[in-house]
């Protein structure tokens, strides 16, 4: 375990049991987490895929890093939702294979791939769409540092169509408070 300056952010590495055989990790312990997982998913991406950054005001992530090297950005929205003029505290890191790390609600998070990676997820609500937030990955007011993607031509991520599409923050943080 290693301390986050987020409160309720928790990072960790999976121990991994190795023979001539191969390895064994215990990704998820049910005694270690106060909330029940309702989903596991699989996400796998290329280098310089970039997903996020997407925000639940209502589910905890916990990421294990199965396999690859992702550029982690975790961005605290609570406390703009509940006061004005507030500033989002940013984290990043970079997370290895069995790494870990637990996002609790009202943490926005967003990776990079900055090789192929795998990334393993378990989260405390069953997808419905209704708690699937984000803003803009590049928001000048958050001020994440990406880095270069040196696989595309222009250094900048592969987005999906729904995070070209995320606001900037503060728009988000106005609908929210609505």
């Amino acid at each position: 375990m290693s301390a986050s300056p987020i409160p309720g952010v928790v990072h960790g590495v999976i121990e991994r049991h190795a023979d001539e055989r191969g390895s064994f990790r215990e990704a998820w312990r049910r005694s270690r987490f106060s909330e029940a997982v309702v989903q596991a998913n699989l996400s796998s991406s290329a280098t310089g895929v970039l997903r996020g950054l997407h925000l639940h005001r209502r589910q905890t992530d916990h990421w294990v890093v199965v396999a690859g090297r992702a550029f982690v950005a975790l961005v605290d929205v609570r406390p703009l939702l509940e006061r004005a003029g507030e500033r989002p505290l940013v984290e990043t890191r970079e997370l290895h294979a069995d790494a870990a790390v637990t996002i609790p609600p009202g943490v926005a998070h967003g990776f990079l791939a900055l090789e192929p990676l795998d990334l393993l997820y378990l989260v405390t609500n069953e997808f419905d769409g209704t708690d699937e937030l984000g803003f803009a990955w590049d928001d000048p007011a958050v001020g994440v540092p990406w880095p270069l993607v040196a696989a595309t031509a222009d250094g900048r991520p592969i987005l999906s169509g729904r995070d070209q599409a995320n606001p900037a923050l503060s728009e988000l943080v106005a609908r929210l408070r609505r």
